[in-house]
């Protein structure tokens, strides 16, 4: 299996070499050079294993053996998800009238992110000592992407991880399980921003070649191939679990299963089309809050972001950049690279694109979207809970708002993917006039110590931003060759 970019400048890289990139240098994003097709066969006997082991499964097609053994993949992928509050890791609650919810959030920061990133994070350490070499991981977050990859790689001699997340637009519980993390390989940047923002200066820290190589600068967001291709586990683990294949004939074609995604970055969803091009009639719907770019897109070929970026109650899709709609793109268009690069160029130079005609009738038929204002985030939580006594949390809402609004085929069997536990968010809860215990875990958090910098807004702030991030870089960088603590 080897890998280009979606924008035609980079071919026939390996997988360890994509692990630790980010974007492109073209500015593209990696992607498979294929994409195998799943036999119903496969998905049969797919349906007997559990999460782990189809993670194993669907991590052995894209990683070669060459590059981590089988024997060795299976260890780094079990003991990354072991340490989840559920044995089966993710699991599926069925609810009143079809409503089947699949919680992914049971890890150690309460989020579907951490599926993803303790495997990752996994995978970055074999190859670090396997190489003795360090990297630093430049994450940019909207709020659970940061706590994730602290989580998963705190403590870790070869790699430290600096995140930015953008003040007063996460929740108290996502910016304490930042902020309180005071390893010496953790650091912390609270942005006077948008979680977009903060996406200007990293994209250009990554443009730099020379900067990019000294240090082993990497990305730890759905940039990273590697997140993508964990999260195409849910998906399948969703098809096998709930589309009743089991009762199909071995002849007949496959049923369909209808997944709703909660979408800010459109890495799920990402996610979900790779799964739909490997063979597995999905019908995918992206949900968003009142950050519509994605719905715009797909409803109407509006591919522009707004002026601002909305805060809502579901903070952590609280996004106007979708970046992984380019991997969509290049998926929709057969991998035509040059088009793919106009529309990504312009979309960044104008911040706006209006899809072809051709090309939105395209996408518009393989996804569909919808958009959840704070009002019907709170309704859909209130709904839930009176006829099922199950808490949502905001950005699970987005999704389900989705179940009580939009009639479906009996005969199609529908998922909600769950993001993120109501624990962390619990103003909305509030809010909804409901009520939640917390985890001792969450409780915890009050209690600790906590560790930042500002990045203030000034006349310059994304130059200044990308200037005080590049001297944290080279100046932790300068603490490991001398084999030194960073923090006295």
């Amino acid at each position: 299996m080897k890998y280009c970019s979606t924008r035609g400048g980079v071919h026939g890289w390996d997988f360890r070499d994509v692990l630790f990139s980010g974007y492109a240098s073209d500015g593209g994003m990696f992607m498979p050079e294929s994409i195998p097709i799943l036999s119903p066969e496969t998905l049969r006997c797919w349906s007997r294993l559990s999460y782990p082991k189809l993670v194993v499964e669907v991590a052995a097609i894209f990683i070669p053996s060459h590059l981590i053994p089988r024997e060795d993949l299976q260890d780094l992928v079990h003991t990354a998800l072991s340490g989840f509050a559920v044995p089966e890791v993710i699991r599926t609650v069925q609810l009143k009238d079809g409503l089947s919810i699949l919680e992914l959030f049971h890890g150690d920061t309460l989020a579907f992110k951490d599926l993803a990133m303790t495997c990752t994070v996994r995978f970055l350490n074999y190859f670090l000592q396997k190489e003795k070499r360090r990297a630093t991981v430049l994450v940019g977050t909207s709020g659970d992407t940061g706590g994730s990859a602290i989580q998963s790689a705190k403590g870790l001699c070869g790699l430290d991880v600096v995140v930015i997340y953008p003040q007063g637009r996460v929740t108290p519980v996502q910016e304490k399980q930042m902020i309180t993390c005071m390893e010496d390989n953790i650091h912390v940047f609270a942005a006077d921003g948008s979680s977009d923002d903060i996406d200007q200066p990293l994209r250009h820290l990554f443009a730099d070649e020379e900067l990019v190589k000294y240090h082993g600068l990497m990305s730890l967001n759905s940039v990273n191939w590697s997140r993508i291709m964990i999260q195409l586990a849910h998906f399948i683990f969703a098809y096998v679990q709930l589309s009743d294949m089991e009762q199909i004939e071995a002849h007949k074609p496959l049923p369909e299963l209808e997944v709703v995604v909660p979408t800010g970055g459109a890495g799920n969803i990402a996610a979900g089309f790779i799964v739909k091009k490997m063979g597995l009639p999905l019908k995918l719907v992206a949900m968003v809050n009142a950050n519509d770019i994605v719905h715009r897109t797909v409803s109407s070929g509006d591919f522009t972001m707004a002026t601002n970026v909305t805060q809502t109650l579901a903070p952590a899709i609280d996004i106007q950049d979708p970046y992984n709609m380019e991997r969509v793109f290049w998926l929709l268009l057969e991998r035509d690279y040059a088009l793919v690069k106009k529309i990504m160029n312009e979309f960044q130079h104008l911040h706006k694109y209006t899809l072809l005609e051709k090309h939105h009738k395209l996408l518009s038929s393989t996804l569909s979207s919808g958009t959840v204002n704070d009002d019907g985030i709170l309704e859909t939580m209130r709904r839930c809970w009176e006829e099922n006594q199950y808490v949502l949390c905001p950005h699970t809402a987005v999704a389900t708002w989705h179940h009580y609004h939009c009639p479906h085929d009996p005969g199609v069997k529908r998922c909600y993917l769950a993001t993120a536990s109501p624990a962390k968010f619990h103003a909305a809860i509030r809010r909804a006039g409901l009520k939640i215990d917390l985890p001792e875990a969450v409780k915890a958090l009050d209690k600790l110590p906590w560790r930042y910098q500002n990045l203030e807004r000034t006349s310059n702030w994304s130059k200044n931003w990308e200037q005080r991030l590049r001297m944290t870089i080279q100046s932790v960088s300068l603490a490991r060759k001398n084999r030194v603590a960073y923090y006295s």
